[in-house]
């Protein structure tokens, strides 16, 4: 005997011509009735056009007559504003899943591979202290202001801070046996922040260092990024060399203070990168001066000119000269987070210069 579940299963063969999903998924046969041979039902239409309807009056009476209905009755009606409004929300989450299923399906591009598009940018310093995880985070964010796809890999794994500089307070998931990172300001993060508990202190050797940096690389769900930016340790140790043997053809970026020992020991940093063959794209200089906050009056607490040195001897260019400071941000603020700079804020503006020259440079280049 027929059954309701039958004249769904007919539907289900016939798509509807504006969503182009089938009558059934939309939900657009209604009000059925069987009685013995006999079916009624409502169909839903979203175009009213004469035509149209009559063709679904004869594949639809066609359907229901192969499963078994001798006699059919179909009345017609146009969609309501609800009724199309749901009918989009169930197309949008019919390609949603599509588009997931078909990520899943695809290979996972090993995102050290040349071939994947993503150009590296590592951050470096001679010293700690001179403020390169807030240049780090700050310049990701800028990025991604401007419309860029960007990831973080916090590769300070000894000194780890970019969560804590971010707000981020959740941790990353694993799926399908693939880390989840963490996406906040629109920017993807991983770090060893993460995996620890709080201020547990990490005693690793070099070999161990190594391993979980190259796990941040080929263990992550990164997606589809234009940049991921690397938060080295400061100096030249094992990691930053870790990093320059796995990613030789990553860009690096210099952070110094205005100081001249600071400057000095920065040099350091520079020097590794060039003796790996790896660009220097420029030098931030951070700290450059205090802005007094009534008259605006500059204060070179720290000195004057660092910056510019270490840039002429390495044969680069001087990024940015960012003021000594703290964001105005508030706790109660939802998207909180103690370091990155608002976009509209001086500094945040200053970032966002930086960002808008490094895409510039780098995308004239074609990929990394």
């Amino acid at each position: 005997m027929l059954s309701r579940e039958d004249v769904l299963t007919a539907g289900n063969e016939i798509e509807d011509a504006e969503y182009g999903l089938s009558l059934t998924d939309l939900q657009f046969i209604r009000d059925i009735m069987i009685k013995e041979d006999h079916v009624s039902a409502t169909v839903l239409l979203s175009r009213e056009d004469d035509d149209y309807k009559q063709q679904l009056q004869k594949q639809l009476t066609a359907r229901f007559q192969a499963a078994g209905a001798k006699d059919v009755h179909l009345r017609f009606r146009t969609l309501s504003e609800f009724e199309r409004n749901d009918a989009a929300r169930k197309l949008q989450e019919r390609s949603a899943s599509l588009e997931t299923a078909a990520e899943q399906a695809a290979p996972v591009m090993n995102i050290l591979d040349p071939a994947s598009g993503v150009k590296f940018i590592a951050v470096a310093s001679g010293k700690g202290g001179v403020g390169k995880s807030t240049v780090t985070v700050n310049l990701a964010v800028a990025l991604a202001r401007i419309g860029k796809k960007v990831g973080i890999v916090d590769a300070d794994i000894y000194g780890f801070s970019v969560p804590d500089m971010m707000g981020i307070e959740e941790r990353p998931q694993l799926v399908n046996n693939r880390i989840i990172p963490i996406e906040r300001f629109g920017v993807k993060v991983i770090s060893m922040g993460f995996f620890v508990e709080e201020n547990t202190p990490v005693i690793w050797r070099g070999p161990m260092l190594g391993k979980m940096l190259r796990n941040f690389f080929n263990e992550v769900e990164w997606g589809k990024l234009d940049y991921l930016l690397l938060d080295l340790p400061p100096g030249t140790g094992d990691v930053a060399l870790d990093v320059h043997q796995m990613i030789p053809h990553s860009k690096e970026i210099i952070v110094t203070t205005p100081h001249a020992t600071a400057a000095f020991v920065a040099a350091r940093a520079g020097a590794m990168a060039i003796h790996t063959e790896h660009e220097i794209i420029g030098v931030v200089e951070n700290m450059s001066y205090y802005a007094c906050s009534h008259c605006g009056e500059k204060d070179y607490v720290f000195g004057r000119g660092g910056g510019a040195k270490l840039a002429e001897e390495l044969h680069t260019k001087l990024l940015a000269q960012i003021p000594l400071g703290v964001p105005d941000n508030h706790v109660a603020e939802p998207d909180y987070s103690p370091s990155v700079y608002k976009a509209d804020s001086q500094t945040g503006l200053t970032y966002k210069e930086v960002a808008e020259s490094i895409a510039s440079q780098l995308e004239q280049k074609g990929p990394a």
